[in-house]
């Protein structure tokens, strides 16, 4: 890529102490962008992302004239932590909903708005057992969550701004996310079929979510609503042997649907139901996964040699690029 896509931006990302955001200011600095965070402590800020980022408690800080070039926003609650309670619902809108709506409304005030707003989504748009490439929205909490998110997002636009919402899959990784919370079980040999296994999961390996944001920074071609999803799926019984092949450990368990209703209500149905989404239009406009295929991606993931040999490669496509 030349031009413009090369050119060093400042990028102000919210959420970027989480599990992605982490590995985006990483790979935003790897590239020689300048990285602003929005977060709720500068220390522990500092902390996880390092001292090269420009820690910022309120938006209202930045100068009117502070130059930013994009705008990331990856704010929001995790969705499974704790039940769906009418509390919980506030925080998770408020988190989501909420922040973009603040975050849109700062943009309106400055003198000089950036580029773009590349904004988080999730695949729960569709609603659960959509069997689509790009269906309809869907039904219940997650769905309705999804689409006020992308409607706040969206009114960026008006602003003269382009608008990216990615609508990012069951993001893979070791430290965080639901690959983290599926490992102390599966080194156990305690790894199971949820369900019949027959709903689909529909992920992507970390390092494409990242690579797909700094993309869509910088690409013009990313607008408007873009599935951030492997271009393989897979059912879920698939993805617990296939893990469990990886880590070399049987999956000979199976948990039942009515038990798993029972306990996590409705939060049941993002383990039940999952949609099957493909990266249809990421593809159209030239997007690369590195892994698109899921034991390669969880060999990549947690098989030592199998990370380094794939920062390897990536340090080579940017030192030829």
């Amino acid at each position: 890529m030349t031009g413009r896509l090369l050119e060093r931006r400042t990028v102000l990302v919210t959420g970027a102490t989480g599990f992605i955001g982490r590995a985006l200011v990483a790979r935003l600095h790897e590239r020689g962008d300048r990285v602003v965070v929005l977060a709720r402590e500068a220390v522990e800020a500092h902390l996880a992302l390092g001292t090269e980022v420009l820690v910022t408690t309120r938006l209202t800080d930045l100068p009117p004239a502070f130059p930013i070039d994009a705008v990331v926003n990856l704010a929001g609650a995790p969705i499974m932590a704790g039940a769906w309670t009418k509390e919980r619902k506030r925080r998770l809108v408020g988190s989501r909903v909420g922040v973009t709506r603040l975050l849109v409304d700062w943009l309106a005030t400055r003198s000089r708005r950036p580029e773009v707003l590349v904004s988080a989504s999730a695949i729960g748009w569709y609603g659960a057992g959509c069997d689509a490439a790009f269906a309809p929205a869907g039904e219940g909490f997650a769905a309705v969550l999804c689409r006020a998110w992308e409607r706040e997002a969206a009114s960026a636009a008006a602003l003269g701004m382009r608008v990216c919402r990615l609508r990012l899959g069951l993001v893979l990784g070791p430290e965080g996310g639901m690959l983290k919370s599926l490992l102390p079980a599966f080194r156990l040999g305690f790894g199971a079929v949820i369900g019949d296994g027959q709903q689909w999961l529909s992920w992507i390996h970390r390092d494409d979510a990242v690579e797909m944001i700094a993309r869509a920074i910088a690409d013009p071609l990313f607008s408007g609503a873009i599935n951030a999803t492997a271009p393989l799926p897979v059912r879920q019984a698939e993805f617990a042997h296939t893990l469990g092949r990886v880590l070399h450990r049987p999956v000979w368990l199976s948990l039942p649907a009515a038990p798993l209703r029972a306990l996590l209500g409705e939060r049941a149905s993002l383990l039940l139901e999952g949609p099957q989404v493909l990266p249809k239009r990421a593809l159209e406009i030239g997007f690369a996964f590195r892994c698109p295929e899921l034991e390669p991606a969880l060999r990549d993931l947690l098989v030592p040699e199998s990370h380094h040999r794939g920062a390897t490669v990536r340090l080579l496509d940017d030192l030829l690029t």
